[in-house]
């Protein structure tokens, strides 16, 4: 099985600012405090996780799933 990528550059949308942040390996993150802004973000309809709508990687449930061919379902039930 190939590697799972832990490390996602996430992008604020409002802001622009971006950081490299390690993403949970077995959980979802609805919601990130931007540490520029303070904006909340959320993930945008039909993503799971803030890191499927702004991370350079998608979140880890999401990779796996898709390593085993269930390509967008997490498990998560967000999406």
């Amino acid at each position: 099985m190939a590697k799972i990528i832990s490390d996602s550059l996430l992008t604020c949308p409002e802001c622009g600012y971006k950081k490299v942040l390690n993403m949970p390996a077995d959980a979802c993150q609805w919601y990130y405090e931007c540490s520029s802004c303070h904006t909340l973000l959320h993930p945008k309809q039909g993503d799971c996780c803030v890191f499927c709508s702004y991370g350079s990687v998608p979140c880890p449930p999401i990779q796996i799933a898709d390593k085993a061919g269930h390509r967008g379902e997490c498990g998560c039930g967000k999406n």
